[in-house]
């Protein structure tokens, strides 16, 4: 699904001024990954990404191409463990969490 360029606009200005909302959006996607909704995790993920640090300077952050990680967040990314850990640590450490996994 495309979504349309307000609805970026509304999710980045929202994430800009709402940390707690910056701080569910990163947490949501992370929770979709792991219970197997991956689609939906890399989509959360992409738009987490755009509204906060942009795929331009989490690339030199975590060193891995733009368009590499543009595509990892696609609609048929399939980032590989290593990658997706690295910038699951890099967007913890730029959001100031540490995110963690609970037996349920």
């Amino acid at each position: 699904m495309t979504l349309s360029r307000d609805f970026r606009d509304t999710v980045r200005d929202r994430a800009q001024h709402d940390a707690k909302f910056r701080r569910a959006l990163l947490e949501e996607a992370v929770n979709s990954m792991m219970t197997g909704d991956v689609e939906t995790g890399r989509s959360l993920m992409r738009n987490y990404i755009n509204a906060t640090v942009g795929f331009p300077r989490l690339s030199k952050r975590v060193r891995i191409p733009k368009t590499s990680l543009m595509r990892m967040f696609g609609p048929n990314g399939n980032p590989s463990a290593g990658n997706l850990f690295s910038i699951l640590a890099e967007l913890q450490k730029q959001e100031g969490v540490s995110l963690a996994v609970h037996a349920g």
